[in-house]
């Protein structure tokens, strides 16, 4: 078998046999196979596509690359959410402790975030003395007993797919179904997930910024999971502005506290009701839908959401007192007003942008070597549709430093008023089973 047959074949529209995408995968993971011949493959694959054979061969020879958890000591049916990223996404802070209340199982594989505000794992060690540098049997351990765990993503998991991203990143061939399709789900898979539910975002602060792609790339994720025997639903959300109203480390934990003290932006509570709904049903938990969406809003009415939430975080040496005290949490020197210019409706609010005015405060990693200043961050006054009044506060800056111009300059660029009143966009906008 030789790579450039497999190339001509592919660049030709040809369907490649699993035998013959082990070999590319195999071959390109120990560096028998080299970067020129893996780029025009890629090319290929992003003019021609593949079938849904050929996508569920690709990803399980990822997952093959490289380390697999097992996660079958773990009592019940273990249930995975991914979301495809988007502005204020606290989804995982509130959705990990609100269905272990519902008994099931939240074995969380998390990492640490390129962009706009830290990823699941910084948002937490905003949290005193929360860490993830536990053994994989501590984590068993902490799972089958509080129904909630995370640890930090292993470093020799799907390999293939490490290389293979850096390599499409530099070769034009990211924005590829199948590529991130492939990529997305061989790490969902090779974490141990029985089922996997996903978010996938569209609208300005998404990846996907177009409906019809988010649609294509979420029926492309469902049907690798159910080709390859995972339980997969996915829910298409809009993102054309910020999640809730926080975006930073230490506000959006709050957040998530107050979404599940019940007191929690609409918004943000409906999202993890719709995805906690699925995730609950997948884990067999509830036998319909609604039955499940009862579950999860009976744990928040009665407290046992937030009491497994203080559980979670003391198993894994946090201070859970930040829970009723949120002066605990780090906090920023200075919170500033980004005052209105006119009188009007919020008709516009750009996610990215306003995501990039977080990074500028030091709320999200530029580079990987960037620090995160858990403490800064934004907090929205107004969505979209709401009237605002001329000199009324549109955004709460929280920094460590007094000159943030650069930041209400970005603000302001990224949050339109018009004369003329606006609808909040629709939320949910798709489920794709």
């Amino acid at each position: 078998m030789r790579m450039v047959d497999l190339i001509e074949k592919k660049r030709d529209g040809q369907t490649l046999s699993k035998e013959e995408i082990t070999f590319i995968i195999d071959g390109y993971t120990k560096g028998d196979i080299p970067d020129y011949q893996m780029s025009a493959f890629t090319m290929a694959v992003f003019f021609r596509g593949m079938t849904d054979e050929e996508r569920a061969d690709f990803t399980l020879a990822m997952v093959d690359s490289g380390e697999k958890i097992d996660l079958s000591a773990i009592e019940g049916i273990k249930v995975d959410k991914h979301s495809t990223g988007g502005v204020g996404d606290t989804t995982t802070l509130v959705l990990a402790p609100l269905v272990a209340a519902v008994g099931v199982p939240v074995a969380k594989m998390s990492g640490r975030g390129l962009g706009h505000t830290g990823g699941t794992i910084d948002k937490l060690e905003a949290v005193p003395g929360f860490h993830v540098e536990i053994t994989n049997e501590e984590f068993i351990e902490l799972v089958n007993k509080n129904k909630v765990a995370v640890i930090g993503q292993s470093g020799n998991l799907t390999p293939a797919d490490k290389k293979l991203y850096s390599l499409r990143d530099v070769t034009a061939t990211v924005n590829s179904i199948p590529l991130i399709a492939s990529s997305i789900m061989s790490k969902k898979i090779a974490a141990g997930a029985d089922a996997i539910v996903l978010d996938v975002k569209t609208g300005a602060g998404a990846f996907m910024k177009d409906f019809e792609e988010a649609k294509d790339l979420a029926k492309a994720m469902v049907d690798i999971g159910n080709n390859v025997g995972r339980h997969t639903i996915a829910v298409i959300t809009d993102m054309s502005q910020p999640l809730g109203y926080a975006i930073g480390n230490a506000l959006e934990v709050q957040e998530a506290i107050d979404t599940l003290k019940g007191e929690g932006p609409k918004d943000l509570e409906e999202l993890c009701l719709t995805l906690g709904s699925q995730m609950v049903y997948l884990a067999k938990k509830a036998n319909s839908l609604e039955a499940a969406r009862e579950l999860l809003v009976e744990v928040i009415e009665n407290g046992k959401a937030l009491e497994t939430l203080k559980a979670f975080l003391s198993a894994q040496g946090g201070d859970a007192s930040v829970v009723d005290d949120y002066s605990k949490l780090p906090q920023a020197t200075y919170k500033i007003e980004l005052e209105a210019k006119e009188d009007g409706y919020v008709s516009e609010i750009i996610a990215d942008g306003v995501g990039t005015a977080a990074m500028l405060l030091g709320a999200g990693r530029a580079t990987k070597e960037s620090v995160i200043d858990l403490a800064v961050g934004l907090l929205l006054k107004k969505k979209i549709g709401d009237q605002v009044i001329k000199g009324e506060n549109l955004v709460t800056i929280y920094s460590n430093r007094e000159n943030v111009e650069e930041v209400k300059n970005k603000l302001y660029d990224s949050i339109r008023i018009s004369s003329e009143k606006v609808e909040s966009p629709t939320l949910i906008l798709e489920k794709i089973i």
